[in-house]
């Protein structure tokens, strides 16, 4: 009987631990153009319902004035209507106009949000989140432009920490996973310049080159999202649970019935949450650079090189490829919790 008792003892120590290994995310994303922040905060939602991850709050990297009453009304219809919401208020971010944002103006859509005046400012927010985990627990999901990010290893002390930005970040996250450039060569063209790069060159130029080096760096290329293409069946068939549905609203106002819409931000997140899982493969370990064009490049250290490394870019074969899709429409189309 003692192997029994042996092996009893060592699934219950090992609860606490799986419990505390939980994916602590922040999920920072420009949530105004393209609906593929929409379906990505929608698979954060429903991962965190399965309890496969913890959703922190939302930052917000565009400029738009509905930014946060719409992230209030998808966290509402989620069933987390208090996540913490920060917006940037950068006057050298990007403005951008949006197709789906005034569904947060729909009376089907409960929030008790309506200005963004009325939420914190990105990087305080996320300071505040990060000062409050456990040190080296936080995975930072960032599928925008990288105004929050550089502005948040810019940022000084503050009360909720007396570190500065890159210290802060060094004692709290343990990823950054984000999607931004291209590490292939995108329909023949060898130097392809990726919308979340060049809508804000020089705050990416300041994550790639001031990030700090004890911490990953998973970079999501335009050529994983493009090849993964989220079907129009799931849209008119998976989401006809409730008579009104945000995410296929959204999704329908900004692209129609009639087109299937890249990944590029879930697959930021599911890597982010399931690293281990093999979704994905992995590059070698090098740095990424970015151009003064936008202009993406990655590097692998030399032999005598003594600089250490710090990114990988995904990599995606045609067998993880349909697993990975699979997943993505499961996890998107799940319903909210009651």
């Amino acid at each position: 009987m003692k192997p029994f008792f042996t092996l009893l003892l060592s699934f219950v120590l090992s609860l606490p631990l799986a419990q505390a290994e939980r994916p602590r995310i922040i999920f920072d994303t420009d949530i105004t153009g393209d609906v593929d922040d929409v379906l990505a905060l929608a698979m954060l939602h429903n991962l965190a319902d399965r309890g496969a991850c913890e959703l922190l709050g939302v930052t917000i990297s565009k400029q738009n004035p509905q930014t946060a009453a719409f992230v209030d009304a998808q966290n509402t219809f989620h069933g987390r209507p208090d996540l913490p919401i920060g917006v940037t208020r950068d006057a050298t971010a990007q403005k951008r106009d949006s197709r789906y944002l005034k569904l947060a103006e729909s009376p089907n859509y409960k929030h008790d949000i309506v200005s963004n005046d009325a939420v914190p400012e990105a990087v305080s927010l996320l300071r505040q989140l990060l000062a409050a985990q456990p040190d080296g627990s936080v995975s930072i999901v960032s599928v925008g432009i990288a105004a929050n990010m550089a502005n948040l290893l810019r940022s000084a002390g503050d009360a909720h920490s007396p570190l500065a930005g890159p210290a802060l970040i060094r004692q709290k996250v343990k990823l950054l996973s984000i999607m931004a450039g291209g590490f292939a060569t995108i329909e023949s063209n060898n130097h392809f310049l990726e919308a979340n790069v060049i809508n804000g060159i020089p705050a990416m130029q300041t994550v790639a080159q001031d990030w700090p080096v004890e911490v990953p760096v998973v970079w999501s290329g335009y050529e994983i999202g493009v090849s993964l293409p989220y079907p129009r069946q799931s849209i008119a068939r998976d989401f006809n649970y409730l008579p009104h549905h945000l995410v296929k609203e959204a999704y329908l106002l900004y692209c129609g019935s009639e087109h299937d819409r890249p990944c590029w931000d879930q697959s930021s997140v599911l890597y982010a949450v399931f690293p281990e899982r093999e979704y994905f493969g992995l590059s070698q370990p090098g740095r990424v650079s970015v151009a003064a064009d936008g202009f993406t490049r990655f590097t692998l250290p030399k032999k005598d090189d003594r600089q250490p490394v710090r990114d990988r870019f995904l990599t995606l074969t045609p067998t993880q490829r349909a697993r990975v899709l699979e997943a993505m429409v499961h996890l998107t189309a799940q319903p909210p919790k009651p």
